[in-house]
């Protein structure tokens, strides 16, 4: 495959592998963060570059629309078109629901839903402008599906990622757009540590992982390149009918 593709949250964890993917797959990769992951994100693009694809950064805060707004100009001005937009960038914090606040909710608010829907809208409107279609992938979650305990507002920012992801996806299909998310069970990554180390805290002593994985169907912990491989798909022309999905990739930890 070729094209341009964005992935936001790019320098750790699933969006650093999403990135590896799509680069191995022939796209050109800008490789978003924050400012201050900007040697995560050089590195990658070295990693990327010594494997043969091609990578560079582009430092976003996604919560802000206008930057996310540049941040799409910028990349089809360097790289000549905008053709996978992965919306992966995610906030997660882990508390009791009556001990969470409407600060909480703000701050998961910001990155999960509104940074999103930045990164989805800017991105239509340069596909719609290109003429000739486009994938719009965004990160959901378990929990976009089945709410947990502890990660009440999470849950709700995951499912209404749900929400933009279907609606979207009716209004672009006329322009031959996908739009899907997928939707990780208990993924090997910092963020899932740091459930664990919240929970740890709290007198929780629940190992995420070993929990989900005693749930799941298959017998082992899901990795960032397993997640990988699905937006690999999706970003694809195998899945040029798939679009308004949440797709489940959770070890059969429940069945939709």
């Amino acid at each position: 495959m070729s094209g341009v593709a964005v992935v936001t949250g790019a320098s750790q964890g699933i969006g650093r592998a999403i990135a590896v993917r799509l680069a191995a797959d022939g796209f050109q990769v800008a490789v978003n963060d924050l400012p201050s992951r900007l040697s995560d994100l050089k590195e990658l693009c070295m990693e990327i570059g010594k494997s043969g694809g091609k990578a560079f950064p582009v430092l976003t805060d996604v919560s802000d629309e206008e930057q996310v707004r540049k941040m799409v100009n910028d990349v089809v001005e360097k790289a000549g078109s905008l053709d996978v937009m992965v919306a992966n960038a995610g906030l997660c914090i882990t508390k009791p629901f009556i001990q969470s606040t409407v600060e909480d909710l703000r701050k998961l608010s910001a990155v999960n839903i509104e940074g999103l829907f930045h990164c989805y809208k800017y991105a239509a409107v340069q596909m719609i402008a290109q003429g000739r279609g486009g994938r719009i992938i965004g990160a959901a979650s378990v929990a976009s599906k089945q709410a947990w305990p502890m990660l009440g507002l999470y849950s709700a920012t995951k499912f209404a990622v749900r929400g933009l992801t279907q609606a979207l996806a009716m209004e672009l299909g006329q322009h031959n757009i996908t739009v899907n998310a997928y939707g990780p069970g208990g993924v090997d990554t910092q963020m899932l540590q740091g459930i664990y180390s919240t929970l740890e805290h709290d007198n929780l002593r629940v190992d995420p992982a070993v929990a989900a994985q005693r749930k799941q169907v298959l017998p082992r912990v899901i990795t960032p390149e397993d997640i990988a491989g699905l937006v690999s798909y999706l970003a694809s022309k195998d899945a040029a009918m798939v679009t308004g999905q949440t797709m489940s990739i959770n070890a059969g930890l429940y069945c939709d």
